[in-house]
């Protein structure tokens, strides 16, 4: 059973740094890429970052660009999102997915998400 657990969030002032962790179990954490989603009050969840399974290449948003930086340690089975240079409009709840592919059949897997929340 897939069990993906976000870790990591809170409040902090504008210009700070926060840094999430994803602890994921239940699959072959090495085999999969990770992505990094949030969604905000009345708004889409947006998919944030992304990262390959080996970690050898990534993906942001535009608006995250230069700010975030995903990461990941295959031998903890964790996946990190550090912020930094935080902005109000960052404020969203934070979550960890997966998306497994047996072929026909395909699977996304959520955590219960960590709360960003961004003060002037």
């Amino acid at each position: 059973q897939v069990h993906l657990v976000e870790s990591g969030g809170g409040l902090v002032q504008s210009g700070g740094s926060l840094r999430l962790s994803c602890a994921a179990s239940g699959f072959t954490f090495s085999t999969h890429a990770m992505n990094w989603y949030r969604q905000a009050p009345g708004k889409e969840r947006e998919l944030v970052a992304a990262i390959t399974s080996a970690g050898d290449s990534t993906n942001y948003v535009d608006s995250v660009k230069g700010r975030f930086t995903i990461s990941r340690d295959n031998a903890k089975n964790t996946v990190y999102l550090q912020m930094n240079s935080l902005k109000p409009e960052d404020t969203a709840v934070y979550y960890c997915n997966v998306l497994r592919d047996w072929g026909i059949v395909r699977r996304n897997y959520w955590g219960q998400g960590t709360q960003v929340t961004v003060s002037l």
